[in-house]
């Protein structure tokens, strides 16, 4: 029914730049928020970025400046653009994106980017 392609992930040299992007397919409803989290190898996963319907942002912290969480209504595409990359950036990339139905939320996963940057 909904699924998230995602894309622009790749391999980087340090301060180097991506451009991710994910939109939803599918019948996705009433969207509350769109957002970016990342899992480093033996890490948690951690939220990187979000965007909510009142168009408000946050970042993490060791991203803020560097990283820019923006989205397209009309095409229901969610977008994170990534500057000044850093070695310590480097996971899976996923975005997320909420939606509210009529009785329940609903909670959509892509299936992860692979981000990497050298040293």
């Amino acid at each position: 029914q909904v699924q998230l392609q995602e894309s622009g992930g790749g391999l980087v040299q340090a301060g180097g730049s991506l451009r991710l992007s994910c939109e939803a397919l599918g019948n996705i409803g009433n969207i509350k928020s769109m957002g970016w989290h990342r899992q480093a190898p033996g890490k948690q996963r951690e939220l990187v970025a979000v965007i909510s319907s009142g168009d408000t942002t946050s970042y993490t912290d060791s991203v803020k400046g560097r990283f820019t969480i923006s989205r397209d209504n009309a095409k229901n595409t969610v977008y994170l653009q990534m500057n000044s990359l850093k070695p310590e950036d480097t996971a899976v990339y996923y975005c997320n994106i909420v939606a509210r139905g009529v009785f329940k939320q609903y909670d959509y996963w892509g299936q992860g980017t692979q981000v990497t940057v050298s040293s």
